[in-house]
Protein backbone atom coordinates (compact mmCIF):
# COMPACT_ATOMS: atom_id res chain seq x y z
CA UNK A 1 0.00 0.00 0.00
CA UNK A 2 1.18 3.71 -0.86
CA UNK A 3 1.60 6.33 1.65
CA UNK A 4 -1.92 8.37 0.09
CA UNK A 5 -3.97 4.94 0.17
CA UNK A 6 -2.90 4.24 3.85
CA UNK A 7 -4.20 8.25 4.29
CA UNK A 8 -7.16 8.11 2.57
CA UNK A 9 -8.05 4.97 4.53
CA UNK A 10 -7.24 6.30 7.60
CA UNK A 11 -9.12 9.76 7.20
CA UNK A 12 -11.94 7.80 5.66
CA UNK A 13 -11.88 5.95 9.40
CA UNK A 14 -11.90 8.94 11.46
CA UNK A 15 -14.47 10.20 9.87
CA UNK A 16 -17.05 7.62 9.96
CA UNK A 17 -16.07 7.65 13.83
CA UNK A 18 -16.64 10.89 14.18
CA UNK A 19 -19.99 11.05 12.81
CA UNK A 20 -21.23 7.76 14.54
CA UNK A 21 -20.64 9.56 17.40
CA UNK A 22 -22.64 12.65 16.47
CA UNK A 23 -25.54 10.63 15.15
CA UNK A 24 -28.82 12.09 16.36
CA UNK A 25 -29.72 8.21 15.15
CA UNK A 26 -28.52 7.04 19.00
CA UNK A 27 -31.37 5.18 20.87
CA UNK A 28 -33.32 7.16 23.19
CA UNK A 29 -33.05 6.34 27.21
CA UNK A 30 -36.58 7.20 28.66
CA UNK A 31 -37.63 7.83 32.38
CA UNK A 32 -40.94 8.99 33.86
CA UNK A 33 -40.10 10.44 37.16
CA UNK A 34 -43.12 13.18 38.99
CA UNK A 35 -46.38 12.14 37.17
CA UNK A 36 -49.25 13.20 38.78
CA UNK A 37 -52.96 14.66 38.51
CA UNK A 38 -54.86 16.89 40.34
CA UNK A 39 -58.31 15.19 41.68
CA UNK A 40 -60.63 16.04 38.73
CA UNK A 41 -63.53 18.51 39.66
CA UNK A 42 -65.65 17.76 36.36
CA UNK A 43 -65.30 16.05 33.23
CA UNK A 44 -62.04 16.83 32.44
CA UNK A 45 -57.96 16.40 34.04
CA UNK A 46 -55.11 17.71 33.56
CA UNK A 47 -51.76 15.12 34.07
CA UNK A 48 -48.14 16.44 34.65
CA UNK A 49 -44.74 14.14 34.12
CA UNK A 50 -41.21 14.70 33.36
CA UNK A 51 -39.37 12.31 30.41
CA UNK A 52 -35.64 12.27 31.26
CA UNK A 53 -33.82 11.26 28.25
CA UNK A 54 -30.37 9.80 28.52
CA UNK A 55 -29.86 8.89 24.70
CA UNK A 56 -31.06 10.33 21.57
CA UNK A 57 -33.83 12.84 20.21
CA UNK A 58 -37.00 11.37 20.67
CA UNK A 59 -40.61 13.14 20.39
CA UNK A 60 -43.78 12.40 22.96
CA UNK A 61 -46.47 11.45 20.07
CA UNK A 62 -49.71 10.59 21.96
CA UNK A 63 -50.78 9.51 25.67
CA UNK A 64 -53.78 6.80 25.45
CA UNK A 65 -55.90 5.64 28.80
CA UNK A 66 -58.82 3.91 29.92
CA UNK A 67 -60.11 7.17 31.58
CA UNK A 68 -61.01 9.05 28.50
CA UNK A 69 -60.85 8.35 24.72
CA UNK A 70 -59.78 11.97 24.39
CA UNK A 71 -56.48 12.29 25.54
CA UNK A 72 -54.38 15.02 24.29
CA UNK A 73 -51.25 17.03 24.53
CA UNK A 74 -51.30 20.60 24.87
CA UNK A 75 -48.58 23.45 25.52
CA UNK A 76 -49.24 26.55 27.19
CA UNK A 77 -48.07 29.95 25.61
CA UNK A 78 -48.49 33.55 26.96
CA UNK A 79 -50.95 32.23 28.98
CA UNK A 80 -53.49 30.23 26.53
CA UNK A 81 -53.12 26.71 26.00
CA UNK A 82 -53.30 24.37 22.54
CA UNK A 83 -53.39 21.15 21.20
CA UNK A 84 -49.87 19.65 19.79
CA UNK A 85 -48.96 16.92 17.92
CA UNK A 86 -45.99 16.20 20.01
CA UNK A 87 -43.63 17.50 21.93
CA UNK A 88 -39.16 17.10 21.56
CA UNK A 89 -37.85 14.92 24.43
CA UNK A 90 -34.35 15.92 23.69
CA UNK A 91 -30.79 14.09 24.10
CA UNK A 92 -29.82 14.13 27.19
CA UNK A 93 -32.11 16.78 28.57
CA UNK A 94 -35.80 16.42 29.82
CA UNK A 95 -39.62 16.84 28.88
CA UNK A 96 -40.80 18.75 31.93
CA UNK A 97 -45.22 18.79 31.48
CA UNK A 98 -45.82 20.36 34.79
CA UNK A 99 -48.28 22.96 35.88
CA UNK A 100 -48.83 26.29 34.06
CA UNK A 101 -47.04 24.61 31.40
CA UNK A 102 -47.44 22.04 29.03
CA UNK A 103 -49.14 19.04 29.89
CA UNK A 104 -51.68 16.18 29.38
CA UNK A 105 -55.40 16.76 29.03
CA UNK A 106 -57.83 13.86 29.74
CA UNK A 107 -61.59 14.95 28.44
CA UNK A 108 -64.96 13.62 28.74
CA UNK A 109 -63.69 11.43 31.71
CA UNK A 110 -65.48 8.15 32.07
CA UNK A 111 -65.27 7.90 35.93
CA UNK A 112 -63.57 10.64 38.12
CA UNK A 113 -60.89 9.20 39.39
CA UNK A 114 -60.32 10.54 43.51
CA UNK A 115 -57.45 11.31 45.43
CA UNK A 116 -55.30 8.32 46.54
CA UNK A 117 -56.21 6.24 43.27
CA UNK A 118 -54.19 5.84 40.17
CA UNK A 119 -54.77 6.36 36.55
CA UNK A 120 -52.82 4.24 34.38
CA UNK A 121 -51.37 6.11 30.85
CA UNK A 122 -49.50 5.00 28.25
CA UNK A 123 -46.88 7.36 26.71
CA UNK A 124 -46.49 6.79 22.62
CA UNK A 125 -43.10 8.04 20.99
CA UNK A 126 -41.41 8.29 17.28
CA UNK A 127 -38.52 6.17 18.51
CA UNK A 128 -38.97 4.61 22.04
CA UNK A 129 -41.11 2.08 22.91
CA UNK A 130 -44.47 2.87 24.87
CA UNK A 131 -44.00 3.37 27.92
CA UNK A 132 -46.78 2.71 30.55
CA UNK A 133 -47.18 4.97 33.60
CA UNK A 134 -49.36 4.63 36.98
CA UNK A 135 -49.99 8.16 37.98
CA UNK A 136 -51.08 9.09 41.27
CA UNK A 137 -54.33 11.50 41.75
CA UNK A 138 -53.55 14.03 44.88
CA UNK A 139 -55.59 16.75 45.98
CA UNK A 140 -56.68 19.41 43.57
CA UNK A 141 -54.39 22.11 44.53
CA UNK A 142 -51.19 20.00 44.80
CA UNK A 143 -48.41 21.72 42.98
CA UNK A 144 -44.85 19.98 43.56
CA UNK A 145 -43.04 22.97 42.74
CA UNK A 146 -44.40 25.36 45.66
CA UNK A 147 -44.01 22.23 48.25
Amino acid sequence: MNRRTVLVGALALTTGLALTGCSSDSRPELEVTGAFMPQPVGDMAAGFLVVKNSGGTDRLTSVSSALSDHVTIHETKNQAMRMVSSFEVPAGGELDLGRGGNHIMFMDLKKQPKQGETVSVELHFEKADPITVDVPVKETTYNPKKQ
